[in-house]
Parts: C-alpha cells; structure tokens; sequence
C-alpha cells in the first residue's frame, strides 16, 4: 500500500500566491429572460456566502443601484477569469506520482560508472584550479535540464561511506497536496530515485524520476567531486530535482544526530521509524 500524506507546509516551495475569489457565483440559467436588475439583485444575493463579501458589500450595493449592467458585465468578466486562473493552477500544481512501466534491460546497481570524459572534454579542465572548474561545469550545464553542483572531496567520501551503511533511503517532497516520498538507493557512484509507489510496484526495475551522477576523477587531484542530476521532466522539475539533492547531502555529508537517528531507524529498526520524522527535518529548514 503506497503512503502519502496529505499535510500541509509553510514551507513547501510549491504554495500558490493567494487570490480573491468569488467561488459561490454561477450564471442561472433561468436568468437569462429576466431584467438586468434582477438579474443583479441574485447575482448578489449568490455573492454573499463569500468570506470577502462585507468588506466590498458597500461598493457592490452602490453599483448595483447606479448600473446593474455593469455590475453584470464586471462578475461575468471575473467567473472568466477566475476560470482561467483555475486552469493555470491544475496545470502547474504536481500531484501525487502514479505507477510507471517497469524499466527495461539491467537493474541500475550492475550499470558500469560513468567517467567524466564521456560527457566533456576534460582537456578544458587541465591546470585549472577548483573554482575555475566550478565555474566551467556550471556553465557548460546552465542550458541543460539538468542540475549540477560541485562538492568537495571530503563531504563526497562522507556520502559515499554512509551510503555503505544505507544503501536505501526514503525522502519526502513537497507536493501540491501534501508530501510524496521518493526511493534513493546508491549504486557505486550514482543514486538511482524513484517514487514509492513505482518502487512498490517494480522493486529494482522500477523507472527513475531522477539520477544523480558523481564524477569522481578530479577527486584526488583538485579535492572536488563533480555532480550532475537528469531528472524525468514528466515527475520532477528542477527545483524539485533540487530538493532531492539537497536532502541527500544533509543525510548522506552531515553528521546531525537527528538525521542519523532516522536513517539507522530506517535500516536497522524499521518498527521505529515514523514517515512524519522526515516532514518534520524537512519542514525545519529552507533548502
């Protein structure tokens, strides 16, 4: 059974500006062959179950004495827009994932890594220094979809070690609605995400929404760590793909002691882990 938790976050960086909405006004059909007056007079009487109806209830009475027409023409000119801003809504806001298609060929944990010179020319990085190569591989993926960062070497072997100890984790992303949870398991390295609900289905083959590469060929010579994240566009967007990348490094590269509690809950004593401790670390912060 999928899990998802439909709560609310202050901080989720998915909130919709808030707007005035007359949501209790429908044209009637039985309208249509009366007077402009009357037609005003129910219009208004529609109005009044809104929140926002005393404060504008002066104006509104005035205009509907001096020009029904008008009052008319304005709230039909406003249902329009406010359908269209319903439309913008449903097609911005992300819900909850659904089961994808199993994904094809090998499972991701037997795939050979990834080098650095497969994907650029690391000639462009010969005798640069950490910030001039940071600089360039920024630039080289700012017109990408992708998101990139570098990391320095030591926080990398942090994450890479830990991974050792938690091959497989859980972390929750904001969503329209609440909170979706998204799979991660590392394999060498690269992780691998998923939603749950695809990973209940699929297990190993489950497709991912988002792969986090790390190259690790200047690691020993400039103490950097170059990552580069492809995410699927039709579950993530970039800062959502973002988000998940930030979380691995405050689980995976720091040592705080509630983060480690919950990840050794989740491997080692599965009864005491609770779904609602990931929200609350995620909520306590602005990444």
């Amino acid at each position: 059974m999928s899990v998802f938790l439909r709560t609310s976050s202050k901080r989720s960086v998915f909130l919709l500006q808030a707007k005035f909405e007359v949501s209790h006004f429908q044209a009637s059909e039985r309208l249509l062959m009366t007077s402009p007056a009357l037609k005003a007079k129910e219009a208004v009487d529609a109005l009044k179950g809104n929140p926002y109806f005393e404060k504008y209830a002066k104006k509104i009475a005035a205009l509907q004495q001096t020009s029904p027409e008008e009052l008319l023409s304005r709230l039909e000119a406003f249902e329009k827009e406010k359908a269209k801003d319903r439309k913008v809504s449903k097609d911005e806001a992300r819900a909850f994932s659904t089961p994808a298609p199993a994904k094809s060929g090998h499972a991701s944990g037997l795939t050979k890594p990834k080098l650095l010179d497969e994907i650029m020319k690391t000639e462009l990085l010969q005798d640069k220094t950490a910030d001039e190569i940071k600089k360039i591989w920024e630039d080289y993926h700012k017109s990408k979809d992708v998101i990139a960062a570098t990391i320095p070497a030591d926080i990398y072997n942090k994450i890479y070690n830990r991974s050792l100890e938690h091959p497989t984790f859980l972390l929750p992303l904001p969503r329209s609605e609440g909170y979706e949870f998204i799979v991660c398991q590392f394999a060498g390295n690269e992780i691998h995400f998923t939603p749950l609900i695809s990973y209940q289905a699929h297990k190993e083959n489950a497709p991912e929404c988002l792969t986090i590469t790390h190259y690790t060929d200047l690691k020993d010579l400039n103490k950097i760590v170059l990552m580069k994240g492809e995410f699927n566009k039709d579950i993530l967007n970039a800062t959502e793909a973002q988000c998940l990348a930030n979380q691995i490094q405050l689980y995976y590269g720091q040592d705080d002691e509630k983060r480690l509690q919950i990840m050794d809950q989740f491997t080692n004593k599965p009864l005491e882990f609770k779904h609602m401790d990931l929200i609350a670390r995620l909520e306590s912060l602005s990444l």
